[in-house]
């Protein structure tokens, strides 16, 4: 086992003193190596402590992506408990009418129209006024890794290359700036659907398959497709605020807790600004929760504590997410 100098070089050098007489010089010199020993230790210390900081930062903004996606999940979640069952099974209706207009089997396509009829007209008996019934969800996303500075250069570029012309290049550097979970949700227009299905079936009564098939088809691609986003660096920005405001609560902080409030505003606020630098705001949206996050670290500056110093703050992040 190797042992470093550090620890063991300031203690022999004292015990050494003490077994045997020395010269006023060698005595000093020993002092002084000793407290060079010492200042060394602090300075590691020191060190230590700050990595530690920077550690327990790291873990905060690493919690805080997890919390954005699984925010992220949640309302996906929720988009998928509004599809409703009988919008589902008249598309597989519709599409069943398809394969069996195909085959020429006039039978089994009039029953499958009949099946979508009745489905559609259980959603409008619930509720005459409902304009689109969900039927599918689908989800992904886009999470760019890149700080302001960067972000801001791609955009420069992007804006440089459409002034010449250069549109195609320019769209390949925009479409990944982005941070975000795009929900999209496929809707069965109740106001035309309905009325399409019915018109196709007087085509199959005369036999008219080719065109019933067509009629069909042309109603499919009458799906609305509506779109949610979720804004992760908003989100984010949401959650380290959530855990710099339970610090802020504390009564007795260290400093080491003091460091790390400190360190979570300041967080915060980049990932708002990066929200900001990608277009999930205007300046105008995002000045005010710059100007409520220097109020709050003001409050909390010298070990300051208090409830409600966060409330406005949550109020117009609430208000920006509920854009989307």
């Amino acid at each position: 086992m190797r042992i470093r100098k550090s620890n063991w070089l300031a203690p022999a050098l004292a015990a050494l003193l003490l077994a045997a007489p020395v010269s006023a010089a060698s005595a000093a010199q020993a002092a002084e190596q000793a407290a060079k020993e010492t200042a060394g230790k602090k300075t590691e210390t020191k060190a230590a402590a700050k990595q530690q900081e920077t550690k327990a930062l790291q873990a905060a903004k690493k919690e805080a992506r997890a919390k954005a996606r699984e925010k992220g999940q949640q309302q996906v979640q929720a988009e998928r408990e509004k599809v409703f069952a009988e919008a589902v099974a008249a598309l597989a209706a519709t599409r069943d009418a398809i394969v069996a207009l195909d085959k020429k089997d006039k039978k089994a396509a009039l029953a499958a129209l009949e099946k979508v009829i009745g489905k559609l007209e259980i959603i409008l008996a619930r509720d005459p006024k409902l304009a689109l019934a969900p039927v599918d969800v689908m989800t992904y996303m886009l999470d760019v890794h890149a700080d302001v500075a960067s972000v801001k250069k791609a955009i420069a570029q992007s804006i440089d290359l459409l002034k010449k012309g250069r549109v195609q290049d320019a769209r390949a550097i925009v479409s990944g700036l982005a941070s975000e979970i795009v929900i999209e949700v496929a809707n069965i227009p109740l106001a035309t659907y309905p009325d399409a299905i019915k018109a196709t079936v007087p085509l199959v009564e005369a036999g008219k398959f080719d065109e019933a098939k067509q009629a069909l088809i042309a109603a499919l691609n009458t799906l609305v497709i509506t779109r949610h986003i979720v804004p992760l660096p908003v989100v984010r920005a949401e959650h380290l605020l959530a855990l710099a405001e339970k610090l802020a609560e504390k009564k007795d902080r260290g400093k080491e807790e003091q460091k790390q409030l400190d360190d979570l505003l300041q967080a915060a606020r980049q990932e708002l600004q990066f929200a900001e630098v990608l277009g999930y705001g205007k300046a105008e949206d995002f000045k005010p929760l710059y100007a409520e996050i220097d109020k709050i670290a003001a409050k909390v500056k010298g070990g300051g504590h208090g409830k409600g110093f966060f409330d406005a703050l949550k109020k117009a992040l609430e208000k920006l997410l509920a854009r989307f």
